[in-house]
């Protein structure tokens, strides 16, 4: 079932380990069938070293496992809220990626300093606010997933491809599981940039109509970067 996905899948999370986002057992990426809804993720609690394509786990949007010998990766109920409310993802990645852990630890949006941020994100990553005690202690993977849906509020996803959860870490999202490693790498570069940045003195973001500038040249109806397709 959906082999092609859970090749992709397995693909994309040992990305993760290739673009140096993950270490151990950290982290995870699902994809979304959409002909089925049915989402592929990564088996809970596995080494990347050891994993192989079979090894995923089929679930439904209800986070019932439909196919897998493994349990899935105990953030599934996550991205199941996730794909849930965005009919648009169809691949989500969760890391503790070093730069974009450590501006969610510390409670803070990654403002957009210059153009380099601007390229892939219009506006600042945003940063929920902590979960409650009960919150955490009832539904906590569920609830997760509603306070980055909050932080979002009416902002599209593909806009603002990823969201910090405060004093946890970044989900990052996509059209396909590729293209949500792809977001997650360019977050953890941004991150970077920012933190020094920060450690240089600039405290304010760059202009608006640069950051239109730069957002819209590479993306939407009045895109001209690259070649035409």
């Amino acid at each position: 079932m959906l082999e092609d996905l859970k090749n992709k899948v397995y693909k994309a999370n040992i990305d993760l380990v290739k673009k140096g986002l993950v270490i151990h057992t950290w982290g995870n990426v699902s994809g979304r069938d959409k002909e089925s809804g049915f989402i592929v993720i990564k088996p809970s609690g596995i080494n990347y070293d050891l994993m192989k394509p079979e090894d995923m786990v089929v679930i439904d949007k209800d986070g019932k496992k439909v196919e897998g010998k493994n349990k899935p990766s105990t953030d599934a109920l996550t991205h199941l809220i996730l794909y849930n409310t965005f009919n648009t993802l169809g691949g989500i990645v969760h890391t503790h990626s070093s730069y974009a852990t450590s501006w969610a630890q510390a409670g803070r949006a990654i403002p957009p300093f210059g153009t380099t941020h601007a390229d892939h994100f219009y506006g600042e990553v945003p940063c929920t606010r902590s979960l409650t005690k009960k919150e955490t202690e009832i539904d906590y993977e569920i609830n997760t997933g509603k306070i980055i849906i909050e932080k979002l509020g009416f902002a599209d996803p593909l806009v603002i491809p990823s969201v910090l959860v405060n004093g946890h870490g970044p989900f990052c999202w996509g059209i396909d599981p590729e293209n949500a490693v792809y977001n997650a790498e360019i977050l953890e570069e941004i991150a970077k940039m920012a933190l020094y940045t920060v450690l240089l003195g600039k405290t304010e973001p760059i202009d608006q109509f640069l950051i239109d500038k730069h957002f819209k040249r590479k993306h939407g109806r009045e895109a001209y970067y690259g070649q035409d397709k």
